[in-house]
Parts: C-alpha cells; sequence; structure tokens
C-alpha cells in the first residue's frame, strides 16, 4: 500500500537543487529508466538513484518495473502543495504585472506625444 505523502516531505524533497533537475528531466510526462535519467543529468548512478528515492518517497515520482527496468515518471500531482503554496502569493506577482504593464503604456504615450509634439518640416 503507498502512503499519502506530507506536505512537507514534497518541500523537503525539492529544496535539494539535483532533485529539480530530475524533476525536469521527467517534466515532459514520458517514463525513463534510471540509465536515462543518468545519461541525462551526467550523474553517478547511485546519486540518481537516492534523489529518485526521495522524491518517490515524497510522492513527486511514481515508479513501475517493467522487465528488468524500473520506469519513473513525474508525478505532478505530488507537486500541488508546492502549487497551492505559492498561489497565495501569486496576487503580489499579478499586482507588479499589472503596474509594469500601466507603466509600458504611459511610457509608449510619452514618446508618441513627444513625435506628435515634434519639429514638422515645412510645406510648401
Amino acid at each position: 500500500m503507498m502512503r499519502t505523502a506530507n506536505p512537507a516531505d514534497v518541500f523537503k524533497a525539492i529544496a535539494e537543487p539535483r532533485r529539480r533537475e530530475v524533476i525536469a528531466v521527467l517534466s515532459d510526462g514520458q517514463e525513463y529508466a534510471v540509465n536515462e535519467i543518468i545519461v541525462r543529468m551526467k550523474m553517478a548512478q547511485p546519486a540518481v538513484s537516492k534523489h529518485l528515492g526521495a522524491l518517490r518517497k515524497a510522492g513527486v515520482v511514481t515508479v513501475v518495473k517493467r522487465g528488468q527496468h524500473r520506469m519513473y515518471r513525474l508525478n505532478a500531482e505530488g507537486l500541488k502543495p508546492v502549487h497551492d503554496w505559492v498561489k497565495i502569493f501569486e496576487r503580489h506577482w499579478t499586482h507588479q504585472i499589472v503596474q509594469i504593464k500601466q507603466r509600458a503604456e504611459r511610457k509608449a504615450l510619452e514618446r508618441m506625444i513627444r513625435l506628435d509634439d515634434g519639429p514638422n518640416p515645412k510645406e510648401d
């Protein structure tokens, strides 16, 4: 029986930069054997296996055995606690994006006004 990962486990698991790299490798939704991940990450097998184990324990990756290979896949649902936590702060980013957009539009309008007010060649 698979245990439900504690949200704290997810944060702890992704705190390690190399584990975030493993997640990036798996982010395309495909299944990968450990050897494929090793090649993509240019890392030793024991280190990759250790990171995969921590991510699996946290519920971020799943593993199935296919023949002699263990195939790993990202379980994006396992990252939901991170998404939910970060979403709390989204209003700050949205507010800043709105301000940046308003500033850019104001600057563009000021440039257009300057161009319209610039010297006009005399028409004969």
